[in-house]
């Protein structure tokens, strides 16, 4: 009965957080149990995982049309670009982590004992589950309006052209080519470590020369 008020209580207070009112709390119960949780506890219900797929799919639909909409003359490259940096895992783990989502998140004593509750991976996808339960809930508009609440900051930033993704490759293609055409070629001449965890050594050729 006491977790039973402690999860009630804290669900309420994301519900502040994230300015929305959940009509099925059990929605929001299950965007906030990390699979661990289902199965060390055998629990019947389901977790986030589902919800997560659900929430990524509608927040690159909401952030893409609200970048379309914002800039009618921007190319589909610099929109792709500029979703990307707004969704992608640093960016959903550094509003989740504002929202303090972690706090929130029920996990199998293995996970809460391994840091599950601050690692950014499963931060980004819990915020993607409560999207998802949000659409769930209340439906496209409800979603859409969450979505560019939580987001207005970084899609902000993209407006007042200060959001720059780390992609120092485009960067660097980008400079090369700008005086005209250059041939560029990536060519892997070295490579270490196990598998699961390789490091690559690649030289870049342009127009011929290395």
């Amino acid at each position: 009965m006491n977790e039973m008020k402690r999860q009630s209580f804290t669900l309420d207070e994301l519900q502040d957080r994230i300015n929305y009112r959940f009509n099925d709390l059990r929605l929001l119960e299950t965007a906030t149990t990390h699979s661990s949780y289902v199965k060390e506890t055998k629990d019947s219900g389901e977790s986030n995982e589902r919800l997560e797929f659900l929430g990524d799919a509608f927040l690159d639909a909401i952030v893409g049309q609200e970048l379309f909409e914002s800039f009618p003359s921007k190319e589909e490259g610099f929109l792709s670009k500029m979703r990307a940096a707004i969704v992608c895992e640093d960016g959903l783990a550094n509003e989740a982590e504002r929202l303090e989502i972690g706090e929130f998140l029920k996990f199998g004593k293995g996970e809460e004992k391994n840091g599950g509750r601050r690692r950014r991976s499963i931060l980004a996808d819990a915020l993607e589950a409560i999207i998802g339960a949000v659409y769930l809930d209340g439906g496209f508009d409800q979603v859409r309006r969450v979505v560019l609440e939580l987001f207005a900051d970084a899609i902000g930033r993209v407006e007042a052209g200060e959001y720059q993704r780390d992609d120092y490759k485009t960067a660097l293609q980008e400079r090369l080519q700008q005086n005209g055409t250059a041939e560029i070629r990536y060519i892997v001449i070295g490579e270490e470590g196990p598998d699961h965890d390789k490091t690559f050594t690649v030289q870049l050729v342009v127009s011929g020369r290395p």
